[in-house]
């Protein structure tokens, strides 16, 4: 794909963005496609997410192609319901983003190509955005949050756990981003995916899960410490994802109908549930734990993703960690636009400007499928 034009005209864009800069985002690096206005990097004007569940849930899984196809018939319908419903101009807008990766690549192409076309027609700057980082400015989405009171939160610990990523950083500021740790396989909420598939539970299976394990006893069934040592700071689920086939395989031996649906309404299920649950977000404590003693001067942790939305998780955050635990609303957890719209603000309008990931205007702004580790 060709790359975009840094010309002296998106120079001068920049140069006259204000602090109250209005960011259109887009969002396709998955199974969702986003659109959000976002003004000042928190007050969200009006944000719209049109999810491929449905559409995936008979697979179990996502099939990259047909995610890339439903973005291509959905993006444009959206783009155009969120400028006339919002009643905003488009005019009004200062700056275009758009996710960049990582994300499946098909998808990811569907949202870039559609951007790079808005920016060069309405002649605004296009601001390519890392995904997973952004997830953490979705924590900022509310008009309660100031620019002061955001940059008083750092330096922090932040937690990206989603169905396709676990990452851990540490975050100087809210543009700076050292990756502590990441998923050596299987991501937590992937793991969670794949166990509520060998339950035959629907998908997506992190919150089938919840309802189950919250009536069960997590002590019941033993599990095993994954990544357990301190010295390793990293993530793994495919050692508890391979204990789950093995413990539901033996359950299946144990019943009279072993090749059927099994039946969830009883207590073992209940309780395999809570002590994978337990287990699973014990992982992410530990290593969160870690990183906060590693860097003492944080002054918050940021928990974001789906995964941050499950009460456990935040249950077992609050009893563990000493530091004010900061959390997105629950409709920014999950993928969307708004959340790629507060990351681009703060990357144009930043008083640290020794921050920024080098010169803007030499970067790469083609879609990358893996993480850019450095």
């Amino acid at each position: 794909m060709p790359r975009w034009k840094k010309s002296n005209t998106v120079r001068a864009d920049l140069r006259r963005l204000t602090r109250n800069m209005l960011i259109l985002g887009i969002e396709s690096s998955c199974d969702e496609t986003a659109v959000a206005l976002v003004e000042s990097g928190t007050k969200v004007i009006y944000s719209l997410v049109a999810s491929q569940v449905d559409v995936h849930a008979v697979f179990g899984g996502i099939v990259p192609e047909i995610a890339a196809r439903e973005h291509l018939r959905a993006i444009d319908p959206l783009f155009h319901k969120v400028m006339s419903e919002s009643g905003v101009a488009i005019d009004s807008v200062n700056g275009i983003a758009v996710t960049q990766g990582p994300g499946l690549i098909g998808a990811l192409l569907v949202g870039i190509a559609y951007a790079k076309g808005l920016a060069l027609s309405l002649k605004k700057p296009l601001i390519p955005v890392d995904h997973v980082e952004a997830h953490i400015h979705s924590a900022f989405l509310s008009d309660d949050w100031t620019q002061d009171k955001i940059r008083g939160n750092f330096p922090a610990i932040a937690l990206v756990a989603s169905g396709g990523h676990t990452n851990l950083y540490y975050m100087k500021s809210p543009i700076q981003f050292k990756l502590l740790a990441y998923s050596q396989d299987d991501a937590c909420g992937e793991c969670f995916d794949k166990t509520a598939k060998l339950l035959g539970l629907k998908y997506p299976g992190g919150s089938e899960i919840e309802k189950l394990a919250q009536q069960g006893d997590s002590s019941a069934v033993a599990m095993p410490k994954v990544v357990s040592p301190k010295s390793k700071m990293m993530f793994s689920y495919s050692g508890l994802k391979t204990h789950m086939v093995h413990q539901i395989a033996a359950y299946r031996r144990s019943i009279e109908n072993q090749e059927g649906p099994l039946n969830l309404e009883n207590t073992y299920i209940y309780n395999l549930c809570a002590a994978f649950q337990s287990e699973a977000f014990a992982q992410l404590v530990r290593k969160i734990k870690n990183a906060v003693d590693d860097y003492p001067e944080s002054r918050s942790v940021i928990i974001a993703g789906g995964v941050a939305a499950n009460k456990k998780l935040r249950g077992m955050l609050a009893d563990t960690l000493g530091l004010p635990l900061v959390f997105p609303q629950l409709k920014f957890c999950s993928d969307n636009a708004a959340m790629i719209a507060g990351l681009a603000y703060r990357m144009f309008h930043t008083t640290d400007k020794e921050s920024m990931k080098g010169d803007f205007f030499k970067q790469d702004w083609d879609a990358y499928s893996r993480y850019r580790f450095e």
